[in-house]
């Protein structure tokens, strides 16, 4: 199979782009409104960019009347979003954050879960994730595409404040994933659950190549 997306209809019933890069990590992102209205809601592309200092960046499309989401605007505006790990046991949770729903409507109250104080951002985090990441907005690229849902917003931040539950840390200072489970964003409407882990070690990695592989403070 093969064909040239934007060029040539697709020969299968379903788009395999979205499940060819997966797992993909989930940013169930919250953010504030400069009028104090809080947003949650979770974006499939997320990711790390550097760790010195740590970077991080977001995109999310536009919907399909040309609006921007409300992350991005609150992101811009008041110059803060904070990133909750998104786990299996608040599965339930993330997807309802995932509903379209007026910027007047706080999904925290939707999903049912607890806001907790930040020390630097201006809005909330959810209080039943382990882990988050208080970031400073950076900067936004935008991107054109072939319709007005192909617009898309890629959000930089650099992360200026980390939290970790105690409860998720080993004796040996890593984070236990395994007890974590994060999950992940699949193609369709698939999700997987992170709970089996092995190691493995580039073998000429030496000193700080090394050190950084292992995520060494």
């Amino acid at each position: 199979m093969h064909y040239a997306p934007g060029h040539e209809a697709c020969p299968l019933p379903y788009s395999p782009f979205k499940s060819c890069t997966v797992p993909r990590p989930i940013g169930w992102l919250s953010t504030v409104s400069a009028d104090g209205l809080h947003n949650l809601a979770p974006y499939s592309q997320w990711q790390n960019l550097t760790f010195d200092p740590p970077m991080v960046m977001f995109a999310a499309n536009q919907y399909p009347d040309g609006r921007r989401k409300d992350t991005v605007i609150n992101a811009e505006t008041t110059g803060w979003f904070v990133w909750n790990m998104a786990t299996y046991a608040l599965r339930e949770a993330v997807n309802l954050s995932a509903m379209a729903v007026g910027p007047e409507e706080d999904e925290f109250d939707t999903a049912g879960v607890t806001k907790a104080a930040c020390l630097q951002a201006p809005g909330a985090r959810v209080a039943e994730s382990p882990c988050h990441f208080e970031c400073r907005y950076l900067s936004t690229h935008r991107l054109p595409g072939d319709s007005n849902v192909g617009w898309v917003d890629v959000v930089f931040g650099r992360v200026e404040q980390i939290h970790v539950d105690d409860s998720v840390i080993r004796p040996d200072g890593r984070l236990d994933i395994a007890k974590i489970e994060p999950i992940a964003r699949m193609g369709y409407y698939d999700y997987t659950c992170v709970r089996d882990v092995f190691e493995m070690r580039i073998p000429n990695a030496s000193g700080v190549a090394e050190d950084g592989l292992e995520g060494k403070a």
